[in-house]
Parts: C-alpha cells; sequence; structure tokens
C-alpha cells in the first residue's frame, strides 16, 4: 500500500539531535576533543599558535616572575653582598703582603735615571754621593734621585739574562726548553733564598732599617747586570773574557752593594740582646753589609759558567 506523500517526506529528513537541558547530568565530559573554534570568516582557527612560540615557551614568563619574586631579589641581593665582601677580603690580603702602590714607586724609573743606575752599576767608584734623598719623610721616586732602588732593573735584567742563556745554550748546541727552563728557575730561586737570608739575618741580630721587602729584592736583582756582562765577554772573547769581566763586575757589585747598605742599614741594636752592649753595633752592621756583598760573587759564578766554555 503506497504511503502518502507528506509522509514520506516528513520520515526522509534528518531528525535533529535534541540539546541536552541544563537540568541533565553529564556522567563523563570529554574536553580533549573540543570542537575547534571558527573565526569571523566562517574558517576554523587551531588550538596550536603556528606563527611561533607563546611567551610562557619563551620564558618570559618565567622570567617576569622571577624577578617579580621578593625571595628571589633577595637571594640575589644577597649573593651580590657575598661577592662584595669577598672581594674586599681578597684585596685586605693581598694589601697585607704586597701594597700596590708600594710597588708603583719602585717602577717609577725614566731613561735618565735607567742610564745613569746601569753607569752607577759597571762604574761604581766614580760614585761620590750616596745617600737617599727624602721629602717629608717619604723617600724620592727613582726618577727623582739615582740612589733610591727599583724594580724595573733587576726586572729587565732577569728577562735579558733568560734570553741570552739561551742564545748561549744555542751557540753551543744544548739548546732545549728543559735546559732553559731550569736556568730560568735556578736563578729564581737563588734570588728568593737569598732574600729570605737577608730577612731571617735582620730579625734574629734585630737591626732596626728602613730596608723593606722590595729593596732588598732590588738589590739582590741587580746583580743581574753584570752577569749579562759577563756572559757577553765570555761569548766574545772566550775564557779570558769571561774571567776578566766576572771579576770586574763582581768587585763593582760589592762596592756598590756596601755603600748603598751601609745608608739603609742602621747601627740600632737593643743593648740586651744576644748579651751583647752597644760596642756590637757597628760590627753586626758591617757584618751583615759585608756578607751580603761577598755572596754576590758567588752567585754570579754558579749562575754563569755553564754558559760559557
Amino acid at each position: 500500500k503506497d504511503l502518502p506523500v507528506s509522509t514520506c517526506q516528513a520520515s526522509a529528513k534528518p531528525r535533529a539531535r535534541a540539546a541536552p537541558t541544563a537540568g541533565d547530568s553529564v556522567l563523563f565530559e570529554d574536553t580533549s576533543s573540543a570542537a575547534p573554534a571558527m573565526n569571523s570568516q566562517g574558517y576554523y582557527t587551531s588550538g596550536y599558535n603556528m606563527g611561533g612560540p607563546s611567551n610562557d615557551m619563551q620564558g618570559g614568563g618565567g622570567m617576569n616572575n622571577l624577578f617579580a619574586d621578593p625571595m628571589a631579589n633577595a637571594a640575589m641581593m644577597y649573593g651580590s653582598s657575598l661577592a662584595n665582601q669577598g672581594k674586599d677580603m681578597v684585596n685586605k690580603e693581598i694589601s697585607r703582603f704586597m701594597s700596590v702602590n708600594k710597588l708603583k714607586y719602585f717602577f717609577a724609573v725614566d731613561t735618565r735615571y735607567v742610564l745613569k743606575k746601569l753607569m752607577i752599576l759597571m762604574f761604581p767608584y766614580t760614585h761620590q754621593d750616596w745617600e737617599v734623598r727624602y721629602h717629608r719623610d717619604t723617600p724620592l721616586t727613582p726618577r727623582q734621585d739615582v740612589n733610591a732602588s727599583d724594580l724595573y732593573i733587576p726586572t729587565m735584567a732577569f728577562i735579558t739574562y733568560i734570553l741570552l742563556a739561551g742564545m748561549a745554550l744555542g751557540i753551543q748546541k744544548r739548546f732545549s726548553p728543559e735546559v732553559l727552563g731550569l736556568c730560568a728557575s735556578t736563578a729564581l730561586v737563588w734570588v728568593i733564598i737569598e732574600v729570605l737570608v737577608m730577612l731571617l739575618s735582620l730579625y734574629l741580630l734585630t737591626v732596626h732599617t728602613d730596608l723593606s721587602t722590595f729593596d732588598l729584592i732590588a738589590y739582590s736583582g741587580y746583580k743581574y747586570v753584570g752577569m749579562i756582562f759577563t756572559v757577553l765577554c765570555g761569548l766574545l772573547f772566550g775564557s779570558d773574557g769571561y774571567f776578566v769581566a766576572l771579576a770586574w763586575s763582581s768587585f763593582a757589585l760589592m762596592f756598590f752593594i756596601v755603600r748603598s747598605l751601609k745608608m739603609k742599614i742602621l747601627p740600632s741594636l737593643s743593648s740586651d740582646s744576644m748579651g751583647m752592649g752597644s760596642n756590637a753595633k757597628p760590627q753586626l752592621r758591617l757584618y751583615i753589609t759585608v756578607a751580603s756583598a761577598l755572596f754576590q760573587p758567588i752567585i754570579i759564578y754558579w749562575l754563569t759558567s755553564h754558559l760559557v766554555r
């Protein structure tokens, strides 16, 4: 039996799903497959930003939260204060053993001073005035007083001696980095030993002096000028030239050390020290100056004899 046309048309239309009422309870809500939103033009927009990472992924939000956190700010301020305190402590400890201002004083030289000082080191017999000059209880700088001690000439002479030793070893086909390093370390160790012995002698004999550690290093380093002269004469004129130069530089350095330390080491000594009276004061000063002067030729020969054959 044929159905009416109106009934067929009504059954052919899809039935619209009724929207759930507000009162219906939903047991499980699936939010993972939420329908994408549509923009104003009718196209679906993706839930992911394809243009670039979000602010959270770039760390912008995390950095803002970090700086906005009062605990983080307090920790950063505390760490900065600890770093400043550590820096001040390190500078204070360095200043106890090595003053930068005092070190600058020993390098305050000029060309005129260097030339005059080298002439005094090689020809000290012609120099008359050995007194160190002061201005308001402060010694004048080396560029103002040729009798002041410096560290520029000992430093440059030490470097020149190492280079000259390398050249001498190369001429004799005995050069190697190990031998050159041993030569440099030996020369440096001898200076340290000499300065320590001098400081210990002044301390044990309680000799009051205005000599500082830098002064002792300077006077100990002046020997490298004579060592350079001795090695050059040995390379140019053989063993005869070496021994003549060794004798000249040794006597010149001894004369220079005695005259310089005589103006530095004061003859004041405690009267009851080691059971000696006041009559022993000049003798102690003489012993220290002569011993330090006699020690110089031994070191010069020890550090230069193996470079000349």
